[in-house]
């Protein structure tokens, strides 16, 4: 997945959950536009580098987007969650994930279930049951584990319910965790952070719903960076 043109700045404070000013290298103070709507703990703190990229609309505003983190380790974490489910696309488009790669087609924010949801993906294929694929960010790393959520997600929960009830009549379920975060081997879930959606996750987990979690990799040219993509699947364990 390339980034559209990213520019530097110095995170200066994080507020109202969608707006984050920063200082730019001419010492200039702007407002971006924040699409994380969770803590975004260890992803952001006073004084760190951060990348933005400019829509250039003359509508929105706030044009500028804050994208990426480069936290005080070097290691980069995308902060736009929006960028997890085009991450997941791309990386079925091109059959990366061998999990999955038996479907040939693919839609997108598909209505379903009994909770008026969307399905962030649902593959399709001859002779095999539809797929419901539900993607969610992991951007919350401690040491080399990633977690998911990094809040209490109802959402989420009502996500876990949607896909057992899937599993229940006969398709596939797939609780799909894209790596957002360059600092991770392993995943689980939060517990201590949302112990309802991990119980909920347990009980997906024994009626049927898989659950992958991938990590990723950042490319850098002329030590900016200008793309990511999915990698390879990291062990699961503790759910």
């Amino acid at each position: 997945m390339q980034f559209p043109p990213l520019q530097p700045a110095t995170l200066l404070r994080r507020y109202k959950r969608f707006l984050t000013d920063v200082s730019l290298p001419n010492g200039e103070e702007i407002t971006l536009h924040c699409a994380n709507t969770g803590k975004m703990t260890g992803c952001g703190e006073k004084g760190d580098r951060i990348w933005y990229s400019n829509s250039q609309s003359k509508t929105r505003k706030y044009p500028c987007s804050w994208e990426l983190t480069e936290l005080p380790n070097q290691v980069l974490a995308c902060i736009n969650t929006h960028r997890s489910n085009l991450l997941a696309v791309e990386a079925l488009e091109n059959k990366l994930i061998p999990e999955l790669s038996a479907y040939d087609n693919l839609q997108t924010e598909v209505k379903y279930g009994e909770e008026n949801s969307r399905i962030d993906i649902l593959l399709t294929g001859e002779n095999l049951p539809d797929c419901y694929v539900e993607v969610k960010s992991i951007t919350l790393v401690k040491g080399t584990v990633g977690f998911f959520p990094d809040a209490v997600t109802t959402r989420g929960q009502k996500h876990l319910r949607e896909l057992m009830h899937m599993k229940a009549q006969g398709k596939r379920a797939v609780i799909f965790f894209a790596g957002l975060h360059a600092g991770f081997d392993r995943f689980t879930v939060a517990k201590n952070i949302d112990p309802a959606y991990a119980k909920l996750l347990h009980q997906a987990i024994k009626e049927g719903v898989e659950v992958y979690a991938y990590a990723c990799k950042f490319t850098l040219e002329n030590q900016i960076p200008v793309a990511m993509q999915l990698t390879h699947a990291v062990p699961c364990f503790d759910l």
